[in-house]
């Protein structure tokens, strides 16, 4: 839940500066006082709305599975929210740097906020989830096999991809074959070893200077001439010469090998080699490393095995694609069959709660589509003669509170945070005392934030905010005592100039207090 939230200048707000508790926390206060704006303010720290605000800061003490998320925990166990607007807007979390879709992804797995239509509300994933956790409710094993069968079907979506690119290959199968072979037949042609390359440019450089170290070569060799000299002049100033012995035989020993390399350079075709160095670089060019091109090689012999046998293997992936096709039909039928069962048990509870809202009752049906990895059945709501999407937003948002309220019945919620923007706007006295029975249950699992226009569900709140302007036409904020309540709601039901039996209602629902 939001513990604390910190605004600094937005929009009519100057500063402030709330402490929340559990449960239900209703907003109220005249119209165009800022109870919206201040609504907006609270969901822009979680990326739902646009950062307004210079600064606002909000802290929840529900350890968040942030690590998913790439972010890391605080010791406390708390998770700030943070959101600073100068000439750009930066979020935060944990004061690590995040992006608005980061926010929004983290705080969509403990935020529902309900405001305008959403016509993916009612959208055939959620409601098969539904009907899905109410059936794992009364047999957990259909839990099991709805996950198993996701992974059947994703297994036979990958079967189906083969078998469609197989059948696409073998559209051109002898293009790519006649590829293949121009390929394999152009590296192996010019067979080039590992390392051959770098020895036939060592040779290339070599031959490029053989001349000069030829003749440099003739010349240095002049030095043995003079070897005796060394020795007299060693011997007449008393020194040793073992060491002049042992450069000159290490000497020797350099210009003989210099000399058989020289020799077997004599041997070596130029034209054969430069001819040869050319091919491989178009090869390298082309493939990359020697190493790359053998690769190559490799892969293409393998591909066109592939090539020459893929009659087989189309029919094997056709009778693999077949059989499982089967398969993932007799699990859906199967799945199918335990959504139908408890079909019934849904529409009973949901009914029920649609009662409670005065809301008229609808039926639910299965009909079938195609599979995919939930299988092929779509929940169907009937309204009637009433298309969902016509309905008004005051029977959309009970209609919303009663699919909550079954989810919570079935304790297939982990709760959260709900955010309301005037539930109960254009309703009735009894209609807006069954939307706050409904929030009060819900609030059990959720902390509710909610603006109301209405005294019954401003009665039930567990905490009261009151939200007015200034003679400066600033906004504020702040939390209302039992007595001030009690003013506040008769001045919902009576306007401004508050009357005695106004009050008296007040202080009735109050005391009746719905907790």
């Amino acid at each position: 839940m939001i513990e604390r939230v910190l605004i600094k200048n937005h929009l009519g707000f100057k500063h402030v500066a709330l402490e929340f508790s559990k449960g239900l926390i209703v907003i109220t206060g005249p119209s165009g006082a800022g109870k919206s704006v201040f609504m907006q303010g609270l969901l822009s720290v979680f990326g739902h709305a646009e950062v307004m605000a210079e600064g606002i800061e909000c802290s929840l003490d529900d350890v968040l599975d942030l690590d998913s998320f790439g972010f890391m925990h605080e010791e406390e166990g708390v998770t700030v929210f943070k959101a600073l607007k100068s000439k750009s807007v930066r979020y935060f979390i944990n004061d690590q740097s995040a992006s608005k879709k980061s926010v929004l992804d983290v705080s969509k797995t403990f935020l529902n906020y309900l405001s305008a239509k959403d016509a993916n509300e009612f959208d055939r994933m959620r409601l098969i989830a539904l009907l899905d956790g109410v059936c794992a409710s009364h047999e957990p094993s259909h839990k099991d096999n709805v996950e198993a069968f996701k992974e059947e079907f994703q297994a036979y979506q990958g079967l189906k991809q083969a078998l469609d690119h197989i059948e696409s290959e073998e559209k051109k199968v002898e293009e790519l074959k006649e590829f293949a072979r121009f390929e394999i037949a152009k590296i192996e042609e010019i067979a080039p070893k590992i390392g051959e390359d770098e020895t036939l440019i060592a040779f290339k450089k070599s031959l490029s200077k053989k001349e000069k170290t030829e003749q440099a070569l003739k010349q240095a060799t002049a030095i043995f001439t003079l070897e005796s000299r060394v020795h007299e002049a060693l011997a007449l100033m008393e020194h040793r010469s073992d060491f002049f012995d042992e450069a000159m035989n290490e000497l020797r020993v350099v210009f003989e090998k210099e000399q058989e390399r020289l020799s077997e350079l004599e041997d070596i075709d130029v034209e054969a080699m430069l001819d040869r160095i050319e091919k491989i670089a178009s090869l390298k060019k082309r493939y990359g490393s020697i190493e790359d091109i053998l690769s190559h090689l490799q892969k293409r012999k393998e591909e066109l095995l592939r090539y020459e046998n893929i009659a087989f293997e189309k029919q094997t992936l056709q009778k693999n694609v077949q059989a499982k096709a089967k398969e993932i039909a007799q699990k859906s039928e199967d799945i199918s069959a335990t959504r139908r069962r408890y079909l019934e048990p849904l529409a009973k509870v949901l009914n029920a709660y649609l009662k409670e809202l005065y809301m008229p009752y609808i039926e639910l049906g299965i009909s079938q589509g195609v599979i995919d990895e939930i299988g092929s059945d779509v929940v169907d709501i009937n309204l009637g003669k009433v298309d969902l999407r016509k309905i008004s937003s005051g029977e959309y948002n009970r209609l919303r509170l009663a699919f909550l309220a079954t989810y919570n019945a079935f304790m297939l919620t982990k709760g959260g945070i709900l955010i309301l923007d005037e539930i109960d706007a254009n309703l009735s006295g009894k209609e807006s005392m069954s939307v706050a029975k409904v929030l009060k249950e819900l609030s059990k699992m959720y902390q509710i934030f909610a603006i109301s226009h209405q005294p019954q569900l401003s009665a039930c709140a567990n905490q009261h905010y009151l939200v007015t302007k200034d003679d400066e036409n600033q906004s504020h904020i702040r939390a209302l005592d039992v007595k001030e309540r009690q003013f506040e709601l008769a001045r919902m039901v009576s306007g401004e100039n508050i009357s005695d039996e106004a009050l008296q209602f007040a202080n009735a629902l109050l005391e009746s207090n719905y907790l």
